[in-house]
């Protein structure tokens, strides 16, 4: 760890993940020497130049013992203690933090003003669980129980102690806000982790070429997309394969092109052990030569993905906004998405994108259908949907407005190779 000056100073981050919603104030406060940075983390992968890495490691999961509405916060607890126990190492090097700056929910967070209590204590909140109005009660096939209900308010737990304990809070979106108790609303200010629209942008014309998986569709005209961190309900996959099955009826000419892992990264697993990719397959009747699963790309050839597709499709429950959606829209996509409250914060139907019915894959289809036979009529719609997010969502804006709600100043906090 570099040694700081007395007038340098210290900022830690502390998230499970690395680098995550801190990637860029992470890079910025790294860059600049006036600030040390250390970023406390459970993942080994990865470096930021100027910002030292401290692995954390809880000791063991939530026993199975517990009951299962306070495993969460078990782990959370646990997290907690492993954090502490990094700290104190911190601590003994000379490390003491003026800003801590973590994700609430996981743990990490839970027991700094103990170990620095002088420190400013931040909260990155990015979801407040609700057994009503939002994601848990969305799918009418998926009715809630008692269990269910009471499990979800104790998941709150470790949240609603980073809420009282924290000097501040930030949220990603006004819905995500909107999530949290009314009476800590004034402590959580909103603003996005921002969309780099300098690597995001459209490339008219670009057909998708990727030699490293052997994917070569310069030939195809009409190309839809659909990415996703996993393959899930929340993200409405199974809706989005039906209506690829109905695409691939009508439009023989059409690819489709699926990018991300299959796995469930958010919501329940099947419980017999099956993906919702093999349950999907093994459902519909579909043209596996115009069906391409990529897994999970690197940022460069997820960018020509976005940039060589025709129609892009994002699904929701009530719940996060992913990032994908905007970086979507920076590149340029037509974009088909859920008629669910996140998606209404950015996208007005017709205007910079087109919305849908999430449950109704003849909708989304024949929205497709629309968007494919209109395609020069559609460019409008691309045009204002990369405005909006230059508009609303540019990191070039949004990092120094960001860094300056962190560092709690009022002037303009200059950004190496972002700020204006």
């Amino acid at each position: 760890m570099k040694n700081a000056s007395t007038n340098t100073q210290r900022i830690l981050f502390l998230h499970p993940n690395f680098p995550a919603q801190f990637r860029h104030l992470a890079t910025a406060l790294g860059q600049n020497s006036h600030y040390q940075v250390v970023f406390g983390t459970n993942r080994q992968e990865g470096t930021i130049p100027g910002v030292f890495k401290a692995i954390y490691e809880p000791s063991r999961q939530a026993a199975a013992a517990t009951h299962h509405y306070v495993r969460n916060l078990e782990n959370a607890v646990i997290t907690g203690q492993a954090v502490y126990r990094m700290a104190e190492q911190l601590k003994a090097q000379g490390f003491v933090p003026d800003i801590i700056y973590g994700h609430s929910g996981w743990g990490p967070t839970l027991f700094m003003k103990e170990i620095f209590p002088k420190a400013e204590l931040l909260c990155f909140f990015e979801w407040f669980y609700h057994a009503r109005g939002s994601d848990a009660d969305f799918d009418p096939t998926e009715p809630l129980n008692a269990d269910d209900q009471c499990r979800i308010r104790v998941k709150n737990a470790p949240i609603l102690i980073d809420l009282y304990n924290c000097d501040r809070g930030l949220a990603p979106t006004n819905w995500q806000r909107q999530q949290f108790p009314p009476e800590y609303h004034s402590k959580i200010t909103v603003c996005h982790d921002g969309i780099d629209t300098n690597f995001f942008k459209p490339n008219p014309g670009a057909k998708l070429v990727l030699p490293r998986i052997n994917l070569d569709l310069s030939h195809v005209e009409e190309l839809v997309t659909y990415v996703g961190r996993g393959m899930e309900p929340y993200r409405g996959f199974p809706q989005f394969m039906e209506a690829v099955a109905l695409i691939q009826q009508r439009r023989p000419h059409t690819h489709i092109v699926v990018v991300g892992e299959d796995r469930v990264a958010y919501g329940k697993t099947l419980p017999d052990g099956k993906t919702y990719k093999q349950l999907m397959l093994e459902k519909l009747d579909l043209d596996l030569s115009r069906l391409h699963f990529t897994g999970g790309l690197p940022y460069h050839e997820y960018l020509q993905v976005l940039q060589a597709s025709s129609a892009h499709i994002y699904l929701t429950y009530p719940f996060v906004l992913s990032w994908s959606m905007l970086e979507a829209m920076a590149a340029g996509c037509l974009l088909i998405a859920s008629h669910t409250p996140p998606v209404l914060e950015v996208i007005k139907d017709g205007k910079n994108g087109l919305l849908v019915d999430f449950f109704s894959p003849q909708e989304i289809a024949r929205r497709i259908d629309e968007a494919l036979d209109n395609s020069a009529d559609m460019l409008s719609i691309r045009t204002k949907a990369r405005k909006t997010i230059i508009q609303n969502y540019d990191l070039e804006t949004l990092l120094p407005q960001h860094l300056n709600w962190l560092l709690g100043k009022k002037t303009a906090v200059r950004t190496h190779g972002f700020a204006k």
